[in-house]
């Protein structure tokens, strides 16, 4: 304590300070990644189809995030006995984000691919902030040198669309856009519900593909154990998690919000069993637009469960 009764060093809480993911340290040198962890904003939001804005969502999403900076201590979850993110040991750094190019989806693309290359390079796990879903695309590309990833999407929608007047890179193309790639060997479709843009016939092109599709009621009744046991044992995964996944009642700041989705704790505990499952080798999150949701939630919740994830991927490795 300091004469005047204030602590020495800073206390560094959640509203001071850069607002960069988890308040961990920026790297602007994209050639010098020395992390376990590198985040990469993809504020890009042209491949959507009705209410645009999760351009904002990379921004909303760090500055909630430092709500769940946990300093030197980590983040000790009594549920589980585990501290995760131990600061001594826990090596995160944020990119900043890829340059977009207003208008134009080919190079805005581009820019989001190099950057996921330049993560891939330096040996560490690329966890990209959307920006709509299309920004998946270029996210896959750049694992066309990497060993097979089976992808797990976490969404309410199918985005499996082929081409639609033209369009094969927006919101609603990624899914099929990787099943395409050789090097993805399959996709588990998780929380597809009601009514979507994809016709009957994407639902059966995707199963040809390799998808396997289940709803959020299919995924109650199997149960989280047995929606691991459905997924490929011991592959490299892919994770993209659409923030309209979670239901509207907590993550109404989205583009395309739709009823009877998921709650927290059964995408963080099915998250964790597929750590546990295999290796998640990639990850983004896509599709949180704040300013549709002035209380926050939206971001919080995305900025929650990217933490733990994050959490979990480290301590099972």
């Amino acid at each position: 304590m300091t004469s005047h009764g204030y602590e020495t060093g800073r206390l560094n809480l959640p509203f001071v300070g850069i607002c960069t993911f988890g308040k961990y340290p920026y790297q602007a040198d994209w050639d010098a990644i020395d992390a376990d962890v590198a985040v990469l904003g993809a504020p890009f939001d042209m491949g959507t189809q009705w209410r645009s804005g999760a351009r904002m969502g990379p921004r909303g999403i760090r500055e909630a995030s430092t709500l769940f900076s946990f300093g030197h201590a980590g983040a000790y979850d009594f549920e589980d006995d585990i501290t995760y993110l131990p600061a001594e040991t826990t090596r995160i750094v944020d990119l900043g984000d890829a340059d977009i190019i207003h208008t134009d989806t080919i190079h805005s693309h581009a820019n989001i691919e190099a950057g996921v290359r330049k993560i891939l390079a330096a040996g560490a796990l690329p966890v990209v902030l959307g920006g709509d879903h299309s920004i998946n695309i270029p996210c896959i590309n750049a694992f066309d040198a990497e060993e097979p990833i089976h992808v797990v999407q976490i969404d309410a929608h199918l985005d499996f669309v082929d081409e639609r007047h033209g369009v094969r890179y927006g919101h609603g193309n990624p899914m099929r856009r990787a099943a395409e790639k050789p090097y993805v060997t399959g996709l588990s479709q998780i929380g597809i519900r009601n009514v979507s843009s994809t016709a009957r016939d994407g639902y059966e092109d995707a199963r040809a593909m390799g998808s396997d599709i289940q709803s959020v009621r299919h995924f109650r009744k199997l149960g989280v154990e047995q929606m691991l046991a459905r997924i490929p044992e011991g592959a490299r995964y892919y994770l993209t998690i659409d923030i309209d996944a979670f239901d509207p009642s907590i993550a109404p700041g989205t583009g395309t919000p739709s009823h009877g989705g998921f709650l927290y704790y059964e995408v963080l505990e099915f998250i964790d069993g597929l750590t546990q499952r295999g290796s998640i080798v990639g990850l983004d999150l896509v599709e949180v637009a704040p300013d549709y949701d002035p209380t926050g939630s939206t971001s919080t919740l995305a900025a929650q469960i990217l933490m733990n994830t994050l959490g979990r991927i480290l301590h099972h490795r």
